[in-house]
């Protein structure tokens, strides 16, 4: 059974910092990328970062570059989202995202299934 386990939203004043975690089980973890995607009310969800397989690669969204940080944890099937100097147009449902994508041996490129998590709110406010 694929579960997706988001853990870190809550309320933050501006300028302030928050953690997510999402705990990743029933599949080979260091075979997805991991992206964190949040949705507004009323706005499309919209990618926010995302880190390859291996943690080697990461992208972020232009709007939160500088401030947010993803990484993983292929150990304990974690991908995380440190969120820092928060603005109130963070605010948003967060939600964690798998994506099967990953190399073999031979060097075959290997795209597949994905699965999301639950979201979480963060929201930005004094």
């Amino acid at each position: 059974q694929v579960q997706l386990v988001v853990s870190g939203g809550g309320l933050v004043q501006p300028g302030g910092s928050l953690s997510l975690s999402c705990l990743a089980s029933g599949f080979t973890f260091n075979n997805y990328a991991m992206t964190w995607y949040r949705q507004a009310p009323g706005k499309e969800r919209g990618m926010v970062a995302t880190i390859g397989n291996t943690g080697g690669t990461t992208n972020y969204a232009d709007s939160v570059k500088g401030r947010f940080t993803i990484s993983r944890d292929n150990t304990k099937n974690t991908v995380y989202l440190q969120m820092n100097s928060l603005k109130p147009e963070d605010t948003a449902v967060y939600y964690c995202h798998a994506r099967e994508s990953y190399f073999t041996s031979s060097g075959q490129y290997i795209r597949g299934r994905d699965y999301w998590g639950q979201g979480t709110q963060v929201t930005v406010s004094s």
